[in-house]
């Protein structure tokens, strides 16, 4: 008797039976651990969303008679995909808006080629979103050829989880500040509004809809920056393929093209 009752209750349906009343009873806690852990695993793309979005959400107070709003813009410019994350096409110029939304002490000059992001103990670099945000300014110039004195104004956004310590003459600034940035720049017109109009179509037509090929760009993307980043481990210079060699600065140990002054890439190596 006492055998039966013992297969039955570790059976696979007496566990079953067992664990049951237990999950009705504290559902709410594995939904919050499920929740939790989703949470993490997305918390770079939601964080990116919402900075992203947020933006979006302060230009919504621009006069839309006046500018001209395109978010999230991607084409294919003479064979190359860009993706720029707000456009601001008024008469006076078109404003080009690189979004970041990094926590933490942000630290970068006007033209090195990565930036440095520290919380607490921890440091991570990223490219440089000035040089990043200029190849979409060349990007665009090339689709706008037919208008070659347009006037460009690139601005580069963070919200105010970060701490900025960048040293730039480009406008870099929070996103609670770009509507008055936007109008700082207020100039005299240099184009009709059927040509803001126009170009505002335009821009709109080359826009990529399509969700694979939009994988396919962050996937090239993904591709190019891991590319890059194992010519630096390997000393490969990935401007020019010239060997890195390490050098000693004021700040500490460095990778610099052997290449220089004709090709000036640095990598700081510091830990």
């Amino acid at each position: 008797m006492a055998s039966e009752m013992f297969k039955e209750v570790f059976s696979l349906e007496g566990v079953i039976k067992i664990l049951i009343p237990i999950f009705r009873s504290t559902w709410y806690l594995w939904a919050s651990i499920i929740l939790v852990v989703i949470i993490k695993i997305f918390w770079p793309k939601i964080m990116g969303f919402l900075g992203e979005k947020s933006v979006a959400f302060f230009l919504l107070w621009l006069d839309s008679k006046k500018y001209k709003v395109i978010n999230n813009l991607m084409a294919n410019i003479e064979g190359k995909t860009t993706q720029i994350d707000h456009l601001v096409i008024t008469n006076f110029g078109i404003f080009v808006i690189e979004t970041k939304n990094y926590g933490g002490k942000i630290y970068g000059s006007e033209f090195s080629d990565y930036w440095t992001q520290v919380i607490h103990k921890h440091k991570e670099k990223f490219y440089n979103p000035i040089k990043q945000n200029y190849g979409h300014v060349q990007a665009l110039k090339t689709a706008l050829k037919e208008f070659p004195n347009m006037l460009y104004f690139p601005i580069v956004v963070f919200t105010t989880r970060a701490d900025l310590k960048v040293k730039t003459n480009t406008d870099v600034i929070y996103d609670i500040k770009l509507i008055k940035t936007i109008i700082k720049h207020h100039q005299t017109d240099i184009i009709s509004d059927d040509i803001r109009d126009k170009i505002y179509t335009y821009l709109n037509t080359l826009n990529i809809t399509d969700r694979n090929l939009r994988k396919k760009h962050v996937h090239n993307i993904i591709d190019k920056k891991n590319e890059r980043k194992n010519k630096i481990s390997n000393n490969i210079c990935p401007r020019c393929g010239g060997s890195l060699v390490i050098r000693y600065g004021k700040y500490g140990p460095f990778k610099e093209c052997i290449n220089y002054p004709k090709c000036k890439f640095t990598f700081d190596i510091r830990k």
